[in-house]
């Protein structure tokens, strides 16, 4: 059967208490701890997702230091790293670019996002849209984890999740039967992304018991 945890707590903590090479597959997207509360764009949607300014800067003006990748890599056999231009990390042949649609170049938010992978394959670009419904500033789509998870994991494998975010990580490895970790020190965040994993199961549920077919109320 199919664990899915999730701990309000710092992922530091919970890697010093694990063995070497206890998750197949770490897909992380740790703050890059370039000031994002200060991009326009941003600013203007903050009341999307409910989040004021000086929360946004408490997240982003701490990225993590070579001991959080020390440990990342002990304890996982293989890694995915959102945002790894920023930090230094080792020469990458299989590197993922996530285009995001509809995004032109004369406005502020990024066209695509980069992120750094173990693996030694070619290159891959994946375009999927942003969701509309936002409870992180990072929010990555449900549909760009399956992506990743379908290329990149194995059957029987365990996936981990240092920064869990919106839980997106959480929601995409439940649906496709991985054994997942995540880790959140924001309890703000932590309650949002049980939340919305409670909420996406339950919706699942009650789709399945109409036969496939969207209940009718």
């Amino acid at each position: 059967m199919r664990r899915q945890i999730a701990y309000n707590m710092d992922c530091m903590d919970l890697m010093k208490l694990l063995p070497d090479n206890e998750f197949d597959l770490a897909i992380v997207d740790p703050p890059y701890g370039i000031n994002i509360a200060e991009n326009i764009g941003l600013r203007k949607r903050l009341s999307t997702y409910e989040f004021k300014k000086h929360k946004i800067q408490k997240w982003d003006a701490a990225p993590p230091q070579q001991t959080y990748f020390d440990e990342l890599f002990r304890v996982s056999k293989n890694q995915i790293i959102w945002g790894g231009n920023y930090f230094k990390l080792p020469p990458c042949k299989c590197f993922i670019i996530w285009q995001k649609p509809g995004i032109s170049e004369d406005v502020s938010f990024a066209m695509c996002e980069y992120a750094w992978t173990s693996f030694s394959q070619t290159a891959k670009i994946i375009s999927v849209e942003k969701e509309k419904e936002r409870i992180h500033p990072t929010q990555k789509p449900i549909a760009l984890y399956t992506w990743i998870l379908h290329r990149f994991a194995k059957p029987g494998d365990k996936i981990l999740d240092t920064h869990l975010g919106s839980g997106s990580s959480r929601i995409a490895a439940h649906e496709m039967g991985y054994d997942f970790v995540g880790c959140e020190k924001d309890a703000e965040y932590f309650l949002l992304q049980e939340k919305r994993f409670k909420n996406w199961i339950a919706q699942q549920s009650l789709f399945e018991m109409d036969g496939g077919q969207p209940a009718l109320f």
